[in-house]
């Protein structure tokens, strides 16, 4: 006999309705287990309790199977989190109903205690509203034949109902897919959404703009409506959506088998990648601004349609070009934002109500900022901030569309020479024509924006924050060098001869470094120093070991996974950590566990608002009330562990109580895996990035394999300067003498067989590196473009010269002074 359970916000709820149930039931009926409410009196719902009762269902419907009864909303996500959390087996023999909870509870049990089967049961419970319909009047219940309808206004056309389980509900991306489904049936087909929930709509499904205006949250219910020859075909395709979230269910950080890695820094292939010099000179290239469209010429309405039609359809073709390169770059999730684009551009509300504004008498750049300024003003007055803030898509299309009406050259087509922003956005550094523009120059914005990453992975130099002095002239000369931050307007002939041989040098290094990328690093004198790349997703790792990275020092996982907003599973974290693994095939990789806290933000794991965020709780100290996002990282570790050589890195260790407490957590997770210790090939090591730790590092690492010396944490600790704050940047300089100092005291003190290894963005500097291989450092990991000239550089210098420069770094004045010394060397 099956077993039933009911879900449900409100535990007296459920209960009422099972016992209201079982009334009606044979004293031998069927197992009710209920899952409602957090407690008596909270309401909401647990996916965990709802899994337990699935089992214990389970177990005493003897493998019959299980009917799921649901109220709306959560609910049903929670029912389906569930049926994730159970085995497989399982999972395959319980059923989520749609019926509505009271009557389909009622008649499914009635019918399972005849000994009706699963399939029987469940067509029984939709069937629940059938006599009280029939008793009301109700001449449009649904048959057998149609999908059911349980609650509100019956549905005129074939319809089906869908929870929407988003973190941020239907947005652009999301809205954009139901939108490219809607649109992929025959044109005799209408399709039409309502948000149940909020009573709004109907709106055409084609519409992306007003799709994404139904403010569909994550619980709400959108009811899905379609008419014509392929109503059916294109229901039964919007339900398998929804199901992934419509596309947002997390998956793999990116398409693991396929994915292009950003090509080297030196290719013959014009304008893929830049020079990768780190420097750049040239005559200053101005973005131009779109003006207002107030004095312009009209045609007729029909020329001025087609006017707008032909650049509507042009800026198309670019943002297919944009998706492609994103899609090559950073992966599908990064391209579907240009994909979300296109599909709002050929919105056939925007273009409708822009050809109508044309009939009134205006010309096509009036009305398409009209219409684009409805939409937006349309998307700013929804009450949810996130869909607030995708009026910057609707606004970035109309641009895009404004520039061609107006004849307004893109930023990305504006010439050779350095290009001059703002700020550098991810669509204008995947679009730069690297053999046009030698380098950015940005106004605002830090070196870790997205776009500035971005543009660096293709070897565009990029200086960034640097004011007033950006304020230029078109043509201006602009010479800089991103390593010393150095930055010249309008430079007199002298410097620009000077800055044109630095360039050629560092071109004719970087030429070198990169035929002899593979090649391991030996000293002059015979020392052995290892170069690795640190990396922050599966793309940077397979470029990282390309350019002769020895394995990866430091994967950064909050940023393989800072665009998730759901904690991804075991399987998830094992598929990732495997292909980096794979990628650098036979070195190590390290793999660093969530590093959350102070500017590292992850979705899934909240972190209380804190008055000094980088002194309070940050990496390993997140995880000690509940260490269970920690346990499945580790768990995927161990799993990964026990083919591949894999090591795990535990960040802002400050104790030797954090260490055995991580220590005790990876032992946790072995056995989670069935082993009685972790994998034998599986390294332990910890950040050094504390001064307590570089004090006590002799106790703090005794029986580990490995340290890392975070130079960006230990040097705003060591100088009590925090890294993000400009007003004290005068006091945070990695390379000031005392922080040298606590680098040498590190290598001098770790016990003997713990490798000391340095993964600070002072590994990637090949002026500087030497300097650390000197003070004891024997690995180094680097950015993956870094890595060929700093094994090129270390290859030309003899560990005795290295130690002599340490010293005298050490004992120099200031930073000031060792940077002279690192340029004496150079």
């Amino acid at each position: 006999m099956i077993s039933l359970v009911v879900v449900s916000h409100s535990r007296p709820l459920a209960r009422a309705a099972a016992a209201l149930a079982a009334e009606m039931s044979p004293e031998d009926g069927p197992l009710v287990e209920i899952a409602a409410g957090l407690d008596e009196e909270t309401t909401g719902t647990d996916a965990a309790a709802i899994a337990e009762a699935v089992g214990r269902a389970d177990a005493a419907s003897g493998g019959d199977g299980v009917l799921v009864l649901l109220d709306l909303g959560s609910a049903v996500l929670s029912g389906e989190m569930a049926l994730e959390m159970v085995d497989p087996e399982v999972a395959g023999r319980v059923r989520l109903s749609p019926a509505p909870l009271v009557e389909g509870l009622i008649a499914a049990t009635v019918a399972a205690g005849t000994g009706a089967d699963l399939d029987t049961c469940a067509a029984e419970a939709r069937r629940g509203l059938d006599a009280k319909r029939a008793h009301l009047g109700d001449a449009d219940a649904p048959d057998e034949a149609q999908p059911e309808e349980d609650a509100g206004e019956p549905c005129e056309w074939d319809c089906i109902e869908v929870s929407v389980t988003g973190e941020h509900g239907l947005h652009a991306r999301p809205a954009a897919r139901l939108v490219t489904t809607a649109a992929s049936v025959a044109p005799g087909t209408r399709v039409r959404v309502r948000n149940q929930t909020t009573g709004t709509g109907p709106v055409d499904a084609l519409s992306l703009s007003a799709v994404a205006t139904l403010a569909a949250q994550q619980g709400h219910v959108l009811r899905i409506e379609a008419t014509g020859e392929q109503a059916q075909q294109v229901l039964d395709e919007m339900g398998r959506l929804a199901r992934t979230s419509f596309g947002d269910e997390p998956g793999p950080a990116e398409p693991l088998a396929d994915v292009e890695v950003p090509v080297p820094a030196v290719s013959e292939a014009p304008g893929i990648a830049g020079s990768g010099l780190e420097a750049a000179m040239g005559p200053a290239v101005i973005d131009q601004t779109v003006p207002e469209p107030d004095d312009v010429s009209s045609g007729t309405a029909q020329e001025e349609r087609d006017r707008l039609a032909a650049a509507v359809e042009e800026a198309l073709d670019r943002l297919r070009e944009l998706s492609g390169n994103a899609r090559r770059h950073l992966g599908q999730g990064q391209a579907e934002v240009f994909e979300a684009h296109a599909t709002l551009l050929r919105d056939p509300e925007l273009t409708t109500d822009a050809d109508a504004r044309i009939d009134d008498g205006k010309p096509a750049p009036l009305a398409w900022q009209d219409a684009i300024d409805a939409v937006a003003a349309r998307f700013e007055a929804l009450p949810d901030a996130y869909l607030q803030e995708r009026a910057q898509d609707v606004r970035s299309v109309g641009e895009r569309v404004m520039r061609l009406l107006l004849g307004v050259t893109e930023p990305e087509s504006l010439g050779e020479g350095v290009l001059v922003v703002d700020e550098l956005d991810p669509a204008l550094a995947i679009s730069l024509d690297a053999g046009q523009i030698q380098g950015v120059v940005t106004r605002r914005g830090g070196g870790l924006g997205h776009g500035v990453l971005i543009a660096r992975a293709r070897g565009v130099p990029v200086l960034t924050g640097v004011g007033e002095r950006a304020d230029v002239a078109p043509g201006t000369m602009i010479a800089f060098d991103v390593r010393s931050g150095r930055l010249e307007v309008d430079p007199p002939a002298e410097v620009q001869t000077a800055f044109g041989q630095m360039l050629e040098r560092r071109r004719g290094e970087r030429e070198r470094a990169l035929a002899d990328a593979h090649l391991p690093v030996v000293t002059r004198d015979g020392a052995r120093v290892t170069v690795k790349a640190n990396v922050s997703s599966v793309a940077t790792a397979r470029l990282g070991a390309g350019l002769g990275a020895e394995g990866s020092g430091l994967v950064r996982t909050e940023a393989v996974f800072a665009q998730w907003h759901r904690a991804p599973t075991v399987e998830q974290q094992v598929e990732v950590y495997t292909a980096m693994a794979q990628a650098f095939d036979p070195h190590p990789v390290t793999v660093r566990t969530w590093d959350v806290g102070g500017d590292k933000p992850l979705d899934f794991i909240p972190i209380a608002e804190e008055a000094n965020p980088f002194l309070g709780v940050r990496g390993i100290r997140a995880f000690r009330d509940d260490p269970s996002l920690l346990l499945d990282q580790l768990e995927a570790l161990c799993r990964v562990g026990r083919t591949h050589r894999i090591n795990v890195l535990f960040p802002m260790v400050t104790s030797v109580d954090d260490v055995d407490w991580a220590r005790a957590r990876l032992q946790d997770a072995a056995r989670r895996v069935g082993l009685s210790a972790p994998p034998h090939q599986l390294g332990v090591g910890i950040m050094v990035e504390v001064p307590a730790v570089a004090v006590r590092l002799g106790r703090l690492a005794h029986g580990l394999d490995f340290v890392s010396i975070g130079t960006n944490d230990l040097s705003q600790y060591t100088l009590a300067a925090e890294r993000g704050n400009s007003a004290v940047s005068t006091w945070s300089d990695a390379l000031d003498p005392a922080l040298l100092q606590v680098v040498r005291y590190i290598c001098d003190r770790a016990p003997e067989g713990v490798v000391v290894s340095l993964c600070g963005e002072l590994a990637s500097d090949p002026d500087v590196a030497g300097l650390l291989v000197g003070l004891g450092v024997r690995e180094l990991s680097a950015s993956p473009s870094t890595v060929p000239t700093v094994k090129a550089r270390l290859r030309g210098v003899s560990l005795r010269d290295l130690q002599d420069l340490a010293a005298s770094a050490v004992a120099a004045r200031d930073a000031a002074a060792v940077r002279e010394l690192l340029l004496a060397v150079v």
